[in-house]
């Protein structure tokens, strides 16, 4: 049985998130995306909306990047960098359709002052990376198989000067990390198995031995695609057994509704870049 007297406490976060008014399902880049099932454009930027205001109405501070025509993606904005200490180690994606976003979140870095560190090798931003930075003295999990070449990783940890874990990712409907894995406080995951190589499955096992394991079902529902703030977990409503099990180890579940965006194989944090200082 586990227990449920911990003590969680939220962390103010600072986000970045690209509005979706250009949003459609335009090609077939992985296996949610289906360029016959029609978006309801209005209804996208409603549910965006509403993601938007519930981080603000949690504490959190949300910068937005401009969206631009043609680039029907951009409103997953996790995939455009990945930012630890007060650098940002920028992306570089794998399809040809995608690959104008990095420059637009390149130019909203250096225009706040960030320190960028361009890419040479092919990553997803924090589409394949988490941090969580009370494991093991601040730990970087990367996942490759799909997008992140497995180089990437060593020059993340080169860039941003934290350990790097590979995790290879087997399933090609988990295509990034986010969708398989994600960090639920400062010290902790929440993951599924099933996404991973026995090896990684090893790793995670060791290196996170109270992790909350996700089911099948949980993954399906994109409910591993969140975004916590150490206490609030905002996440798919289709994922009514996963806010269970977060709320049974002492989490606040926050369900919204992301039915359009999950059209292009995204939810919650796909949408959602954190901004570490």
């Amino acid at each position: 049985m586990v227990s449920v007297n911990h003590q969680r406490v939220p962390r103010k976060r600072t986000y970045l998130m690209c509005s979706p008014e250009h949003f459609a399902v335009e090609y077939a880049i992985n296996p949610w995306m289906d360029v016959t099932a029609p978006v309801d454009t209005e209804l996208t930027v409603k549910q965006w909306d509403r993601l938007r205001e519930t981080l603000v109405q949690l504490g959190h501070e949300v910068h937005q990047l401009t969206p631009e025509r043609g680039l029907p993606d951009m409103v997953y904005a996790a995939n455009g960098a990945f930012v630890v200490d007060g650098a940002v180690y920028g992306a570089q994606f794998k399809h040809e359709q995608r690959a104008a976003e990095a420059a637009a979140h390149r130019a909203f870095y250096e225009s706040q002052g960030w320190r960028f560190i361009a890419p040479s090798e092919t990553n997803e931003g924090e589409g394949d990376f988490a941090y969580v930075p009370e494991a093991h003295g601040g730990l970087i999990l990367a996942g490759h198989g799909f997008r992140t070449e497995l180089a990437a990783h060593a020059e993340a940890q080169e860039a941003l000067g934290r350990p790097v874990v590979s995790l290879r990712l087997v399933d090609p409907r988990f295509y990034h990390l986010d969708v398989a894995l994600a960090a639920i406080d400062d010290a902790n995951i929440v993951y599924f198995p099933g996404a991973f190589s026995a090896a990684s499955q090893k790793v995670l096992a060791q290196l996170f031995p109270d992790a909350v394991i996700a089911d099948d079902a949980d993954v399906m529902a994109f409910g591993l695609n969140l975004v916590s703030d150490g206490l609030n977990v905002v996440l798919n409503s289709e994922a009514a057994g996963l806010a269970e099990k977060l709320e049974a180890v002492g989490y606040h579940p926050v369900p919204v509704e992301l039915s359009e965006l999950k059209k292009g194989g995204g939810s919650v944090k796909c949408c959602i870049a954190e901004l570490r200082h």
